[in-house]
């Protein structure tokens, strides 16, 4: 885990590193390196050539650049990044909100505001590691991890995501194709689409029953006839691969 710190007050960077010492010592477990930035420009560099920090604290007013500018171009290379933002003044929050700072600390900063954020942010990062699918439904998008994935079906062209624990998870109606709908998880290794409206998570296999699988929830996937072959000769491969 890497946090990058930036801020052109000498004074004020050096309270920061304080304050993140001070963190690590009272968080034993956990483990992360600082970069301190008083040249913002430096910075701005890296970024650029996608060398990128997990964590982001950056004051916003400074000459050469301004912390916003810096979290525009952390946002073009995703939002996996946690950027926190640190300020004398609060006419800026409207922009750290437009691009999802995680927090928006007001100088001087207290300690136990701080730590709070670090702790948000931490959580942030590990959570974004975490593979998510997004499902559109009639609550709005939901995001479930692909761990929590038994398998999906796709029944009058809505998806019906199952979860490992048994709660069902039912889209709108989907104007793409199955396949299109559930790609980035057909590119995962732990995925298999079995049949035209069926993907499963082959984690979560019991056993290979004829044309069938079942599931370790006891529910039962049905196995198109052109992919048996398939599915048989990729699922072994997958349970070699758990041993090895």
């Amino acid at each position: 885990m890497n946090i990058a710190l930036c801020d052109d007050n000498i004074q004020d960077l050096n309270e920061l590193e304080i304050l993140l010492k001070k963190y690590k010592e009272l968080h034993s477990n956990t483990h992360f390196e600082i970069e301190s930035f008083l040249n913002p420009s430096i910075l701005y560099k890296k970024i650029q050539e996608n060398n990128l920090a997990d964590i982001y604290i950056l004051d916003i007013l400074m000459s050469e650049t301004t912390g916003i500018e810096l979290g525009n171009i952390i946002r073009t290379h995703g939002n996996k990044n946690a950027i926190i933002y640190t300020t004398s003044s609060d006419d800026f929050a409207l922009d750290a909100y437009h691009i999802h700072a995680v927090r928006y600390l007001l100088k001087p900063i207290q300690e136990n505001q701080f730590f709070e954020a670090i702790d948000y942010a931490l959580s942030y990062v590990e959570f974004k590691k975490v593979p998510i699918y997004s499902i559109k439904t009639k609550k709005g998008l939901i995001s479930v991890p692909y761990s929590n994935i038994e398998y999906i079906e796709n029944a009058s062209r809505m998806l019906h995501l199952y979860q490992t624990d048994s709660s069902v998870i039912t889209s709108i109606f989907i104007r793409k194709s199955f396949e299109d709908e559930v790609k980035e998880l057909s590119d995962n290794a732990y995925f298999i689409k079995v049949h035209k409206s069926f993907i499963v998570n082959m984690n979560y296999i019991q056993k290979l029953e004829g044309n069938s699988i079942i599931m370790r929830s006891g529910a039962i996937v049905p196995i198109s006839k052109k992919n048996i072959t398939f599915v048989k000769r990729q699922y072994l491969l997958f349970v070699s691969k758990q041993f090895t």
